[in-house]
C-alpha cells in the first residue's frame, strides 16, 4: 500500500499550488462580488494543461484521470480559488463525452476542453425531481431526424460561461414505451433555451440558473453515445468524477481555512506574551478540524485511485464516502476558522467567512449527506432501501 504521488503527480500539484497562489483568495472575492468570472485564471490553467489532465493526449488532454484533476481541484481551493466549473466542465461533461460520446462528439468537444477554451455545464437537477432522477422531468422525442426537448432544470452552475449544456432528458424506448434517460448536448444560445439567474447567498463568480426547454429542436448527432443504449451508462460515468472532485474542492479549502486561521492564531498575542494559539481553546479546535480534512483527503484518493483503475463499483463506495466527509470537514474548518479569528474572522480581509456559503452548500450538493447516508446505509450495512 502506498500512499505516495508519482513524481509526475508531485509535480502537478507543486505547479498548480503555485498557480493559485499566484492569484489568490482576494483575486477570488474580487470577481465574485464585482460580478465577474475567473476567466484569466481559468485560460492560463488551461494553456497550462490543468484543466485538461484526465483527457486522453490523443484529444490535446494530458493522458491522466480522476485522481490528477482532484490534485488540481483540491491545489486550487487550497489557494483560496476553489472553481466549481473545474468538476462540472472537465470532471463531469469531459468523462461523459470521452467514455460514451462518438468519435465524432470527442474530437469535437475533448480539445477545447482540454485547452480551456470551451466549457460545458451539466444539468440534472429539477425544482420536482430533487434527488430522484428517475422522476426528471424534462423530456425529448423524436421529430423526423432531430430531437425536441421540452422541460426544466435548475441549480445549473455556470450557463453564462458556457457554450454548451449536457442535458439530462427522458426518452421512451419504442420497443418497450418505457421510459429511459439520454443526454444532449445542448448550445447554451438554441432557440427555445431560456435561462434566469438565481439569487444565492454564496460568494461564488460562477453563476446558478434555472433553465426551461420549450421544444429546444437539435440535430440527431446531439444525443451523447451511438444510441440511447449509451444514456444510462452515460449518465452515471459522470457521478463518481463529480463527487471525487467535488470532495478534492471541499479538502482544499478546508486546508485553506485552517492555514489562515493557524498562521492568525500563532502571531495574535492579547494575554501578555503568549499567542493565542497557545491555549487549549483555540488550538484544539483548530487541530481536530485539520485531522478531519486529512481524513478526508484518504478517502478522496482512495476513491481517486479505486476510479482510475476501472473499479467503478468500489469508486462508488469511496467516492460517496469522500464527499461525505470532506462536505463535512470543509464546513467544520472554515467555521472553526471564523471562530479563532473572532470580529476578524468574519471580514473580507481576512478571508475565511468569505467561504461560509460555499462550504454549506457543499453539505447539500451535488448529493446531500442525507442521501448519502442512505447509500452507505442500503450498500454498505445491507439494511433495506428507506426510499
Amino acid at each position: 500500500m502506498n500512499f505516495d504521488l508519482t513524481p509526475e503527480q508531485d509535480q502537478l500539484r507543486d505547479a498548480v499550488r503555485a498557480l493559485g497562489r499566484r492569484y489568490g483568495h482576494p483575486y477570488f472575492v474580487a470577481k465574485a462580488k464585482s460580478g465577474e468570472h475567473t476567466t484569466e485564471l481559468w485560460h492560463e490553467a488551461g494553456r497550462l494543461g490543468y484543466l485538461g489532465v484526465n483527457i486522453p493526449t490523443e484529444y490535446g488532454g494530458g493522458g491522466g484521470g480522476i485522481t490528477e484533476l482532484a490534485l488540481v481541484c483540491e491545489e486550487l481551493a487550497a489557494a483560496g480559488c476553489p472553481l466549481l466549473l473545474l468538476v462540472v466542465s472537465p470532471a463531469i461533461a469531459a468523462t461523459v463525452i470521452n467514455k460514451h460520446g462518438t468519435e465524432e462528439q470527442r474530437k469535437k468537444y475533448l480539445p477545447g476542453l482540454a485547452d480551456g477554451s470551451q466549457k460545458i455545464v451539466f444539468a440534472i437537477t429539477e425544482p420536482d425531481a430533487g434527488s430522484n432522477f428517475h422522476r426528471l422531468g424534462t423530456v425529448a422525442r423524436r421529430d423526423g431526424d432531430d430531437w425536441l426537448l421540452t422541460g426544466r432544470k435548475v441549480y445549473i452552475s455556470g450557463v453564462d460561461e458556457a457554450d454548451h449544456v449536457l442535458v439530462v432528458a427522458r426518452t421512451e424506448d419504442a420497443s418497450s414505451g418505457k421510459l429511459k434517460p439520454a443526454l444532449f448536448i445542448v448550445p447554451t444560445d438554441a432557440p427555445g433555451l431560456e435561462k434566469s439567474k438565481l439569487d444565492m447567498e454564496i460568494l461564488s463568480p460562477e453563476n446558478q440558473f434555472q433553465l426551461f426547454l420549450d421544444d429546444v429542436r437539435l440535430p440527431a448527432d446531439a444525443l451523447v453515445g451511438e444510441s440511447l443504449d449509451a444514456g444510462l451508462p452515460a449518465l452515471f460515468a459522470g457521478l463518481n468524477p463529480e463527487r471525487i472532485t467535488v470532495a478534492a474542492m471541499g479538502a482544499g479549502t478546508g486546508r485553506y481555512a485552517v492555514e489562515k486561521a493557524s498562521e492568525y492564531t500563532a502571531t495574535r498575542k492579547v494575554w501578555g506574551g503568549r499567542s493565542i494559539g497557545s491555549h487549549q481553546g483555540v488550538s484544539h479546535p483548530l487541530a481536530h478540524a485539520a485531522v478531519q480534512v486529512e481524513l478526508a483527503r484518504l478517502m478522496i484518493y482512495k476513491a481517486a485511485s479505486l476510479y482510475d483503475a476501472g473499479r467503478d463499483l468500489e469508486a462508488g463506495v469511496s467516492g460517496n464516502m469522500a464527499k461525505y466527509a470532506a462536505g463535512e470537514a470543509a464546513a467544520l474548518a472554515v467555521d472553526t476558522a471564523v471562530q479563532a479569528l473572532g470580529g476578524a474572522g468574519m471580514t473580507t480581509e481576512y478571508g475565511v467567512a468569505t467561504l461560509l456559503g460555499a462550504v454549506r452548500a457543499g453539505r447539500i450538493a451535488p448529493v446531500s449527506r442525507e442521501m448519502i447516508l442512505n447509500f452507505v446505509a442500503q450498500h454498505v450495512l445491507g439494511q433495506d432501501k428507506s426510499y
